[in-house]
């Protein structure tokens, strides 16, 4: 991670299209002033070795132009800052690539491509193993297993794992050993042959089985080996029965075998070669012993006592799971079982030789069984009446009663109409009912429950357009001025009209008219004032054509116009002038601009900062005064057109408008 130090005042740093696959953390440190890197089209492998690098492009915000991973394959083309910190694991096997890789792991010695590993006391493979190793001697260590890694070294030609204690095959363990052409497993613990052990191995010449425990070979278990010339099985107790003579037929077919392996079982086939006994020897008579099956299930030999259960295992052969007071491999250790506390809901555990598992429990009430794990139904036997449903609960049970039934056995029935149970309303009457209750409502009032308040106005006789007010058993009519009667049958008496005040006097703008105190009095619409409402006093623009034309005066070069604006628009024209030198008081995005034009020179326009479109009344002001136009918004600070070339006023032939301008202007 010291590659660039003293590189302070580097900016760019471009790693582009090379063979990178981790960076070490802390790489980047030295460069403080970088802003730019680029980690493109390299093959990153996203494991624990490279999460520090997407926190650090997250944290920095660099330009990186977002660099890919390329392994692990379910991160493939996924960018490293996008990746969860917990995606970026190892799985042991990963080291990183900037730690160079040791010529010879530290147990062996190595010659170019051959490895030698033979009698360290060795239980698994080292670390560090050379990826092109062609040749590797492993005989004489403690190893049980054949080691997993060695499926990743592919340019294998030789293996040596004799003198070893292995004592089970996997299928397909050398599969990916396409090169291998010589495999030593003599003097193991090997006792079973799975079918598939040796799948894979086309190339592989040499097979040395000899020295160990194999009584049986599945057929089939040499279908990959095309190439093979020597097959050596002797110091074997090979069983020559019917299932191993496919074996006989194919060593003599291939002469493979030199005529070393011998026969050990049956009785008369001790001590005969494979290779040479007539293939019609090999016959089936009675069950095989059992010894000899379990080599490749353990288990048939029920090796788990006291109940254990008994599971393959490719290391131990097999493992069982004890009962719980027994342990050992074979379950034949007997354990304290009470210290593991198998009672249940809180039952005592006493130890007893009399029971299988070595103890027995004393339940509490509402609970049995062994464990004391049982809660039994006490609905069984219950007393519940009138179809009562029965719900067990621990050593009792409790009756859910029907409709009309109360009491711990639900043999009481209720009684509706007891004040705190009556649900009849508006003084009805309650009547017990031998199933439930009756309510018998007073006059004006239906439903169930007498809850309904009838609507007598459904047929009233109110006239003349009276209206009906529903009453308790009833109605009554609330009649028109002048109108009288129950039900507003009587039409008021003849008057004689009298003239109003009002009838002389005109109001103008819609007004009202109304009297006070004898007079006739205008009662204006807002926006205008007035005897008769004749003065407009504030504008309210509805259509888009809208405006107000003002009869012209003359202002003089020194004037101050203020307008006092509630709008919720984006744009529009708030004042104009025509005539030499326009102006314009403009809406614009919801800001006001101030535009001006001499004709001699480009118009000038300057914007308010302040926005007025939000509904409220806001202040507008425009000030001329010494050859400048300053726009003044809500008393905010001026903006000013700058020094103009003359002082624009308005002239007696040029009008105002507001709120817009004629389409022909």
């Amino acid at each position: 991670n010291d590659t660039f130090a003293g590189l302070s005042s580097v900016r760019l740093l471009s790693l582009y299209d090379n063979r990178i696959t981790t960076i070490t953390p802390g790489a980047f440190t030295t460069l403080v002033s970088l802003s730019t890197i680029n980690l493109l089209s390299n093959p990153f492998n996203c494991n624990c070795h490279l999460a520090w690098l997407g926190k650090w492009l997250r944290k920095r915000r660099i330009v990186s132009g977002n660099p890919r991973c390329q392994k692990p394959f379910f991160l493939k083309e996924i960018p490293i800052q996008d990746v969860a910190i917990q995606d970026f694991t190892c799985d042991g096997n990963d080291e990183s690539s900037c730690q160079l890789s040791p010529r010879c792991p530290e147990q062996c010695t190595c010659v170019e491509t051959v490895v030698r590993c033979s009698n360290k006391g060795l239980r698994a493979l080292p670390k560090g193993m050379p990826k092109d190793v062609t040749e590797l001697y492993l005989e004489g260590n403690h190893l049980t297993a054949v080691p997993r890694e060695l499926s990743a070294l592919r340019h294998l030609t030789l293996i040596d794992l004799s003198n070893n204690s292995i004592s089970m095959l996997t299928n397909y363990t050398f599969s990916n050993m396409s090169h291998l052409s010589t495999l030593i497993l003599s003097y193991n613990r090997l006792r079973c042959i799975p079918i598939h052990a040796f799948n894979g191995l086309r190339s592989l010449r040499v097979l040395t089985l000899h020295g160990n425990d194999i009584s049986s070979v599945p057929e089939g278990s040499f279908n990959d080996l095309t190439s093979l010339s020597h097959l050596a099985l002797g110091t074997n107790p090979l069983h020559c029965d019917c299932s191993l003579r496919w074996l006989s037929e194919w060593v003599k077919a291939g002469y493979k075998e030199p005529g070393i392996a011998r026969c050990s079982s049956p009785e008369p086939m001790a001590d005969r070669l494979l290779l040479t006994t007539p293939t019609h020897r090999f016959q089936c008579k009675g069950p095989v012993d059992i010894n000899i099956a379990a080599k490749c299930n353990a288990c048939l030999s029920s090796p788990c006592k006291n109940n254990g259960t008994c599971t393959q295992d490719a290391v131990e052969l097999y493992r069982c799971a004890c009962p719980y007071s027994y342990k050992g491999k074979d379950c034949t250790v007997p354990i304290n079982t009470c210290i593991q506390n198998p009672c249940q809901h809180g039952g005592t555990c006493h130890l007893s030789d009399s029971h299988k598992d070595g103890f027995s429990c004393s339940c509490p009430l509402g609970f049995e069984g062994q464990r004391c794990e049982i809660n039994p139904d006490d609905c069984e036997d219950n007393d519940c009446e009138n179809n009562a449903t029965c719900v067990d609960g621990i050593n009792n049970y409790v009756c859910v009663c029907p409709p009309n039934y109360t009491g711990e056995l639900c043999d009481e029935v209720i009684d509706h109409c007891v004040p705190e149970l009556n649900l009849c309303q508006h003084e009805a009457k309650c009547i017990p009912l031998d199933k439930g209750f009756r309510c018998e409502c007073v006059p004006g009032y239906s439903g169930k429950l007498c809850e309904t308040d009838n609507d007598d106005c459904v047929a009233h006789k109110c006239r003349h357009g009276a209206q009906c007010m529903d009453t308790i058993n009833g109605y009554t009519c609330t009649c028109p001025q002048g109108f009288s009667g129950p039900f507003c049958e009587h039409p008021p008496p003849m008057v004689l009209l009298q003239t109003s005040p009002c009838d002389q006097y005109e109001c103008q703008n819609g007004a009202q008219c109304i009297v006070v105190q004898q007079e006739p009095t205008c009662r204006c619409p807002p926006g205008f004032a007035g005897p008769r409402c004749e003065k407009l006093i504030t504008v309210n623009f509805v259509g888009k054509d809208s405006y107000v034309e003002l009869a012209s005066a003359k202002v003089r070069p020194q004037a101050n116009i203020s307008l006092q604006v509630a709008t919720d628009k984006d744009n529009g024209i708030l004042l104009y002038k025509g005539d030499n030198d326009p102006l314009a008081l403009e809406l614009y995005q919801g800001h006001v601009r101030l535009v001006y034009d001499s004709l001699s020179s480009p118009p000038t326009t300057v914007y308010s900062v302040e926005t007025v479109n939000d509904g409220q009344f806001h202040s507008v002001e425009l000030v001329m005064l010494n050859q400048t136009l300053n726009l003044v918004v809500d008393k905010g600070t001026p903006k000013s057109l700058g020094k103009l070339q003359k002082q624009p006023a308005v002239g007696i032939n040029s009008p105002l408008y507001l709120g817009g301008i004629p389409t022909s202007t």
